[in-house]
């Protein structure tokens, strides 16, 4: 259908505004033109309208402008009262066509740039900026204003405050006087400041000496306060509060405030004591939180950090020596009771507050920009997620238009505009922008006609769609070349306009135009409709079963029209098959044009399902189905959770899994506790009865840790092996009962007078059994009848010291050590015997005897001291005259040993000798000095054999030089000679006072001779030759000349 041409004007009537429908021969004013936007012009402002004509197109199809997008908005500022600058800037920027006119609001009051100048605002494009601000004038809320003639829109308020960091007071600090051992709180008080990022450290004497925290000590960045849990003598001096901000780019210095220590003679101690508890604190998801927990005591305080009924959240990270708890990225799981726990040998302090996590409003459906149909139905909804619940209401250009949910039972062009959905609760608000449009036009298939090639299979089903742009929605009707269509049993119009024709033939080929008429228009679009032969699967896939592993074979063939192309989609129940990402377990036969049969490799339980044979040309397809059975081990099992929570059981409770075909025989019950270091690791746990059938679905699991955190899964298996494990059951925690084990590995002693320490192996986290854990140490002397307790409030204590200046030397104690918690006390240890220190040895050995042995060795002969605290000996000995003392050679020795050789001595010395006794408590008096000469040195002089010759063939004469001592040297008593073999280290020893000596002329191979001579000093240096068969073959120490005589005279001889 063809219609006359359309144009539009401007009204010729000066008193109204609007648009004029023009067609060939006349033209009509109208506020609704045809394929245009229309906008009720009454929501725009004045100044609009004179600039229409000066505008991009806004009507029709081809229009390009549309309604104000923010790109930036203004955010939250704070402006330092001291900044040089003095000029603060709001930003704000939207695109739009046109493009968009900026207004500014303060405290829901407009700021009238345009109507009157103002000493301190100007707008740069969309930017506010405010000159010289004040504090007075310009603290509060703004918000941005951008609007153009399709609607008007409001950005998220920002709030200016101004930061400002006063100087501390000079009022002079009166100084601090603390004794040594006690702890300390020096206060900051900050001055009066507006700023978020505030940061404290204090300095000791003068800048830029800061004291950095430690163990010891602390600064809390809440209170400024700086924390001192022990004080020492180094801690005298002035301190300082050093405060700053990064906002306002300022730092102040408070006056010092004077720390004297007062020294103690006896330091006394004291129990742990939180001076610094985090309070109840309110934080946003993903944010950051820190939470502090200071104490003062002597010992300094341990402290340690947990969340009540679970365990820390693994973002979590502990500094400053346990002060501060960071929680990183919080989320609302993390929401709950934290503890801060302080702990030194002479107590234990708590604090505990609540974490509360909230979030600030993120959309999850907001609106987008939307173009309707006059006269149609329209619902706009926003959802946001919040915590607390977020508040939703709505914007229409600018203003108030409702809450909740808006609903539009018949569009007008009043209607149109930029919307707004804001959600807000206390942590802030969210703005979600959008522009609706209403229109009308007549129909057109310029974007959409009907497909002018239609095609359909023979008995199948044909859809010829007709969607024509057309507003209000247009009437459809439908023809076959000149004879109008309407619906019968083969025949039928659908409600979106489109054709369907049922079993269709060669006869319902043919043109078939489509109609579409409404208030606006008519137009028409025409496809020609060819009927193709049906395609039919021929060779269905048929059921099949198969075990894990093993390949599977799916048969698909099909007939279709020659003249178009086919392809087999496989599908396995709603999962379309991607051969190419899919290749490793499935792979397409194509052995001819027309088929396409499916293998599962190796297939696995996740395979099984329902497996479609799609044969499809463009026209029409045919599909058949095959059941695929896997057998293999069984499914996991569902729904794991724990019943009837008691000390050391749990009922666990389950679902049954998919067998897979094959029957299950037993389950097996895996545990994983708090304690278990490797989170991927799980045991096989302890049930009742030991073997969980098949047919059951739940069993008591037995030998738990009380007190303790637990996940439980279950595994089922079958003839086919074990099954997936199912999904971990929700962690819980056992009853506290009374400890069962005590510690190990009791023992003690003393290593000073008038006091005994007890010791033991701490018991490991899993066997406390409840909280407030510790231990009673129980102790008395050997004939005392009473015990005595203590109790150790420290779970990883092992040690107990008992003072008691009346406990004599070497005092017998029986001890043991029991666990207690909150339930009770558990058994005691088995009972050890200890004793306190020794004293000395009270009596020196007598009858210290030494005599020389050599001129470097002396043997040390003394009665022994008869008492049981006697665990060695101590020797001492040095030269008279010519050594200290205090540089003596000593020996140690075990108590029951009562002589020693006494080595490394130097030759014709006097010495003196000293024996004492010793125990762990120290050495007992000494011995008389006993008095001994070492002998004089062995000769250094070797002794020079100087003739070897053969005698007859058997025997070979070795003969050396008699050595003549020094006067330093003792006399020569004789020589000693060795015969050996080279390398050995033994032979034949011969003792002489002789010069000479025959020795047999060895059968086979060589002999060693060494001469050396002896002395009552020792022995002196060695001479040797080496012999052989025939004759000598070396000696070490003839010269050279007297060899070469020797070695004449034998060949002589033997000539």
């Amino acid at each position: 259908m063809i219609t006359d041409p359309v144009y539009l004007g401007k009204s010729s009537t000066e008193s109204t505004f609007g648009w004029v429908l023009c067609t060939r021969g006349s033209c009509q004013e109208t506020m609704s033109p045809p394929c245009v936007l229309l906008f009720s012009l009454s929501l725009l402002i004045p100044s609009t309208a004179a600039l229409l004509f000066d505008m991009p197109r806004i009507y029709g199809d081809d229009a390009t402008g549309y309604g104000p997008v923010f790109e930036e908005q203004p955010m939250d500022t704070i402006y330092p009262e001291e900044s040089p600058e003095g000029k603060l800037s709001m930003n704000c920027r939207a695109r739009a066509n046109p493009p968009v006119t900026y207004k500014w609001k303060i405290n829901s009051w407009e700021i009238k740039l345009l109507e009157q100048p103002d000493e301190h605002y100007s707008l740069v494009g969309g930017n506010l900026v405010v000159t010289n601000p004040d504090r007075s004038k310009h603290t509060g809320r703004y918000v941005c204003v951008a609007q153009n003639i399709y609607g008007i829109i409001i950005s998220k308020e920002a709030i200016v405050k101004f930061g400002y960091l006063n100087p501390f007071s000079t009022e002079e600090r009166e100084a601090v006087q603390v004794r040594e051992g006690q702890g300390v709180v020096l206060l900051c008080v900050p001055p009066d400041h507006n700023a978020d990022d505030v940061t404290f450290r204090w300095i000791l004497n003068e800048a830029p000496n800061f004291l950095y925290p430690d163990k010891r000590r602390f600064v809390s960045q809440t209170t400024g306060n700086l924390y001192i849990s022990k004080v020492e003598p180094s801690d005298f001096g002035n301190y300082s509060c050093y405060m700053s901000s990064l906002a306002v780019s300022k730092s102040v210095i408070s006056p010092f405030i004077p720390l004297i220590p007062l020294t103690e003679r006896t330091v006394y101690k004291y129990a742990a004591d939180i001076r610094v508890k985090f309070p109840k604190t309110y934080a946003l998801v993903n944010q950051n939180v820190t939470l502090e927990c200071f104490a003062l005591g002597n010992p300094i305080p341990e402290i340690r950090w947990r969340k009540l009924d679970a365990e820390l959240p693994a973002n979590h990270e502990i500094t400053m020596a346990g002060a501060l708890l960071h929680l990183f990225n919080v989320q609302i799981e993390d929401e709950g009771y934290y503890e801060c726990e302080a702990l030194n040998s002479k107590g234990k302090d708590w604090h505990k507050a609540y974490l509360y996590v909230e979030a600030a409003p993120e959309w999850a459906a907001h609106i987008n920009d939307t173009e309707k149909d006059i006269g149609s139905e329209l619902t706009l909804s926003c959802v946001a997620n919040a915590r607390p619940e977020p508040y939703i209401r709505w914007l229409k250009n600018g203003y108030s238009y409702g809450k909740g949910e808006l609903k539009f039972s018949s569009l007008t062009f009043e209607d149109s505009g930029m919307y707004q959905c804001i959600a807000e609760n206390r942590h802030g608000s969210i703005y979600a922008n959008a522009e609706l449009r209403v229109i009308a036009c007549p129909p057109t298939f310029e974007n959409n006609p009907v497909r002018r090639r239609l095609l359909g299979a023979r008995n199948g089903r044909v859809v010829i769609e007709c969607k024509p742009k057309a507003a209000p929605r247009a009437k459809i009707t439908w023809s076959k070349g000149t004879t109008m269509l309407t619906n019968s049993s083969r025949i039928r119009v659908w409600d979106d306009g489109s054709l369907e024709i049922f079993n269709a033939t060669k006869a319902d080929e043919g043109m078939y135009t489509c109609f579409a008429e409404n208030d606006r228009g008519k137009g028409n679009s025409t496809g020609t409709l060819s009927i193709t032969e049906a395609t039919q699967i021929t060779v269905a896939p048929s059921d099949t079963e198969v075990r894990v592993g093993e390949t599977a074979r799916l048969q698909c063939v099909a007939f279709h029209d020659p003249d178009l192309d086919i392809t087999f989609i496989w599908s396995v129940d709603t999962h379309v098959i991607d051969f190419d990402r899919e290749n490793e377990y499935y792979e397409r036969i194509m052995t001819r044009e027309s088929s396409g049969e499916l293998w599962i490799k190796n297939a696995q339980l996740r395979h099984a399902g329902r497996y479609s044979c799609t044969a499809q040309t463009i026209v029409d397809n045919s599909t058949a189905w095959a059941d695929l059975i896997v057998n293999g081990p069984p499914g996991p099992p569902g729904g794991v959770r724990a019943e009837e929570i008691r000390e050391k059981t749990v009922r666990l409770v389950w679902t049954r899994g998919t067998s897979n075909h094959s029957p299950i025989i037993k389950y097996i019950i895996q545990t994983r506790d708090q304690f278990t270091p490797d989170r991927e690791e799980w045991r096989d746990a302890s049930t009742s009865p030991p073997v969980v059938q098949g047919s059951e679905e739940m069993t008591t699991v037995v030998d738990l840790y009380p007190w303790c955190y637990y996940e439980f899964r279950a595994i089922a298996v079958n003839d086919l092996g074990m099954g997936e494990p199912s999904i971990p059951s929700i962690k819980i925690r056992t009853y506290d009962a009374v400890p069962t084990m005590a510690p190990p590995d009791i023992g003690g002693g003393s290593n000073v007078n008038g006091e005994v320490f007890i010791t033991w192996t701490p018991l490991l986290p899993q066997y406390y059994n409840g909280k407030k854990f510790g231990y009673v140490v129980a102790f008395k002397q050997h004939d005392e009848y009473e015990w005595r307790r203590v109790t150790v409030a420290d779970p990883e204590a092992r040690r107990y010291v008992h003072k008691d200046s009346y406990i004599l030397p070497n005092t017998e104690f029986q001890v043991k050590v029991k666990a207690y918690n909150i339930k009770g006390e558990g058994p005691y240890s088995l009972t050890a015997v200890i004793y306190t220190a020794q004293d000395v040895p009270s009596e020196a050995p007598t009858e210290v005897v030494a005599r020389a042995m050599t001129a470097t060795e002396a043997m040390v002969w003394w009665l022994p001291v008869y008492q049981q605290i006697v665990e060695g000996y101590q020797v001492k000995y040095w030269r008279k005259y010519d050594d200290n003392e205090a540089a003596a050679q000593r020996m140690l020795l075990p108590n029951y040993i009562n002589q020693t050789l006494l080595e490394n001595m130097l030759p014709d010395s006097h010495y003196l000798v000293e024996v004492r006794a010793y125990n762990s408590a120290g050495f007992g008096p000494p011995s008389e000095h006993y008095e001994m000469y070492t002998k004089k040195a062995p000769p250094a002089r070797p002794a020079r054999i100087y003739r070897t010759y053969n005698l007859l063939g058997t025997y070979i004469n070795v003969a050396w030089d008699h050595v003549y001592p020094l006067d330093n040297e003792s006399y020569i008593e004789g020589y000693k000679v060795l015969f050996k073999k080279p390398g050995h280290l033994t032979g034949i020893l011969y003792t002489t006072g002789k010069h000479y000596m025959d020795f047999p002329v060895p059968s086979e191979g060589d002999f060693v001779v060494e001469v050396r001579a002896r002395s009552e000093g020792g022995d002196g240096p060695i001479s040797r030759v080496r012999i052989s068969a025939g004759g000598v073959l070396s000696a070490q120490s003839f010269s050279l000349a007297l060899l070469l005589v020797v070695a004449l005279c034998c060949l002589g001889f033997q000539m």
